[in-house]
């Protein structure tokens, strides 16, 4: 995987897998741009996994600029393979400025 120098948040392909054990928390880090007007949205099962928090990390701000990382804390209710996808929304287009796709593997807690 390789980022450029402009895109923080590469597409990644089908390697972009999270192994997570049911009810233990994980963390997604999207880099977003709300001078641009950017939100990172995201879409899951919610039978599957659950949104814990999500909070805004502010690297720059300024007047004239304010960026940073987007931070999702999630955890996984019962076992299995899912989907989380993230779309960059901008408040005045209908279409996605970019997606990305994770795929989540919850196994059980094996505790003793």
């Amino acid at each position: 995987m390789s980022i450029s120098d402009t895109d923080h948040n590469p597409t990644l392909d089908a390697a972009d897998c999270r192994k997570v054990v049911v009810e233990q928390p994980f963390v997604i880090r999207m880099w977003e741009d709300r001078t641009r007007g950017e939100q990172w949205v995201p879409t899951y099962d919610t039978k599957a996994l659950a949104l814990l928090s999500d909070e805004f990390l502010r690297i720059a701000s300024n007047n004239a600029v304010e960026n940073g990382q987007r931070i999702f804390e999630l955890k996984a209710v019962q076992p299995g393979v899912y989907h989380l996808v993230f779309e960059k929304r901008m408040g005045w287009k209908f279409t996605a400025e970019e997606r990305r796709v994770f795929k989540i593997e919850a196994r059980p807690f094996t505790g003793s």
